[in-house]
């Protein structure tokens, strides 16, 4: 306006709503805010399904100064939003899940479905077996085949259990695998407590079908499997880096594998972590 259509600097401004200062001192972005936007971008490019406050928890220890309102201004000015994808709503009565309060006090189980591309025929479908702790939210295992049934379960969570114990109670659907006689022995053999969640009920294993919606959104997704080899290699770095590195909100913003640690500190506990173990073949 001032220099197109000769208008003073005053009258200029007056009509913009913009002060004198202001437009004589534009804003210069700060060293800080300019490294901090490389970061953002580059965090944003890594981890396309995280948002801006898991972003910030990430980079928290990086730049102690920074809050969540800096990156969100920085975050939306590169138009980094993520884009959602539908759900499907499910009428139904909601049930209270009693909150755990130690690790290993229960653990939820379910099956997520994915399938392997094979060029010229029909993708073959794979079974992934999610276990999760309801506690310290730490996904403690993961194994993925062609075919999980009620003996191949129990022989999982025996393997697992050679590293963090056996957990006091699980909670599972009324699936096929979880009402088979083996797993029902297995239950009392080790003295776990087996809780069944209504038919038709999933909000009752809501633990789970969180976890489950985190790992089909973030890397069932955004991977492509052509064997399942290359599943169970991509699931297992997948994994390690949700419990290791991926902050959680419900646990104050630190991956489940350090607040875990630090439980264990607190109850002198040395069990070993989940991500220490070897994947399941």
């Amino acid at each position: 306006m001032v220099s197109q259509h000769k208008l003073s600097e005053r009258h200029a401004c007056a009509l913009v709503g913009l002060s004198r200062d202001s437009y004589r001192h534009p804003i210069v972005p700060s060293t800080l805010n300019q490294e901090l936007l490389g970061r953002i971008v580059q965090t944003a490019h890594e981890r396309r399904r995280w948002g801006y406050r898991m972003i910030h928890d990430v980079l928290r220890p990086e730049y102690p100064g920074i809050n969540h309102k800096r990156v969100y201004r920085l975050y939306s000015q590169e138009g980094l939003a993520i884009r959602k994808r539908k759900k499907t709503k499910r009428v139904g009565v909601r049930v209270p899940l009693v909150a755990a309060s130690a690790i290993n006090q229960t653990w939820s189980m379910d099956f997520v479905s994915d399938a392997i591309a094979r060029p010229g025929a029909i993708a073959r479908r794979i079974k992934c077996l999610t276990v999760a702790d309801d506690f310290s939210h730490e996904c403690v295992d993961i194994t993925a085949d062609f075919g999980i049934g009620g003996h191949y379960v129990t022989r999982l969570l025996d393997r697992v259990a050679q590293f963090r114990g056996y957990p006091q109670a699980v909670r599972t659907d009324n699936g096929p695998e979880f009402i088979s006689r083996a797993f029902m022995t297995w239950a009392q053999k080790h003295g776990v407590e087996h809780l069944l969640i209504q038919p038709g009920s999933p909000t009752q294993n809501a633990y789970i079908e969180s976890f489950n919606g985190t790992f089909r959104d973030e890397c069932l997704d955004e991977n492509w499997f052509e064997s399942l080899e290359q599943a169970r290699q991509t699931i297992h770095q997948w994994r390690k880096d949700y419990n290791e590195i991926r902050p959680h909100s419900s646990i104050g913003g630190i991956p489940p594998a350090q607040f875990a640690a630090l439980n264990r500190q607190l109850t002198g506990d040395s069990a070993r972590t989940p991500s220490n173990q070897e994947t399941i073949k």
